[in-house]
């Protein structure tokens, strides 16, 4: 599997923790020297290991913030 590079540019909260300690974190990062892009996903406790997530351009982060207003919850 070939390696790949990130770089945490901010990190914008906990969304919710397992009991393990793993947390579902919003993070701005640049993957592979690629342009930052907003990435929710799982996080080991210590920050060193992560699950599979989803990454969000600005204008798709805001598009799915206008979403989930739109939503009766």
């Amino acid at each position: 599997m070939p390696e790949f590079t990130y770089e945490i540019k901010d990190t914008f909260g906990k969304l919710v923790e397992s009991p393990n300690g793993w947390a579902k974190e919003l993070k701005f990062i640049s993957w592979a020297g690629r342009d930052p892009k907003y990435d929710l996903r799982d996080w080991s406790p210590d920050g060193t290991k992560m699950n599979k997530g989803i990454t969000f351009t600005k204008e798709e982060l805001i598009a799915l913030r206008d979403l989930l207003n739109s939503i009766e919850l």
